[in-house]
């Protein structure tokens, strides 16, 4: 995507910046840098252009288990997590994709959450626990941001400002995040009555 950045840098940085390309389906000239980049392949490229203990910081990204196998190899390695940075573009579905959950705007409310959105407050009456906070603000707050709906982008994040969620997926934030009260509004149930998100926070 980046290819051409990439070379710029390159060649205005030639002692700081080697790019090696890996391709998993096109054959290249040496062995390594052919398949996948699975652990095995990431330690044996790591060992010969990248040694751990050389390297500050760590940039993932890629489909998730490419991405956790890294991490998972990093960590074997003695890597700080805090070092280890991933963005996740692709997970395969482990399980049978959840059945809609069909709403009845006329029921009582289970839950009632309020949205702070763009410097505007919204009170949502949520029918059923069992929807996502993200569908049932989309019905009031179109302006809603959301891309993936997967648990995998991080667009719909916002601050957990009082109440209780649970979420069914995340790829997208990191611990610290998650233990601040980030939370992904499209994987996210109350679980107590009232709840309170920011997403100007």
């Amino acid at each position: 995507m980046f290819l051409e950045e990439l070379e710029d840098l390159k060649n205005r940085y030639l002692g700081r910046l080697q790019l090696i390309n890996v391709l998993s389906r096109e054959p290249q000239d040496v062995e390594l840098f052919t398949g996948r980049l699975d652990p095995e392949r990431v330690a044996r490229i790591l060992a010969v252009f990248a040694p751990v203990d050389t390297v500050d910081e760590w940039y993932l990204c890629g489909p998730y288990g490419m991405v956790t196998g890294a991490e998972a190899l990093l960590a074997e390695a003695g890597v700080d997590a805090r070092h280890v940075h991933h963005e996740i573009f692709h997970v395969a579905e482990q399980e049978a994709p959840r059945a809609p959950v069909v709403v009845d705007a006329s029921a009582p409310a289970a839950a009632l959450v309020t949205v702070n959105l763009d410097g505007r407050t919204t009170r949502i009456e949520m029918p059923t626990k069992d929807e996502s906070i993200l569908d049932a603000t989309l019905r009031v707050r179109p302006d809603a941001p959301y891309s993936c709906t997967g648990g995998v982008c991080g667009t719909c994040r916002a601050r957990l400002v009082s109440g209780e969620v649970r979420m069914d997926r995340n790829y997208a934030l990191e611990p610290e995040e998650v233990a601040a009260g980030v939370v992904l509004a499209c994987q996210s149930h109350p679980v107590t009555d009232e709840v309170a998100l920011d997403y100007d926070a």
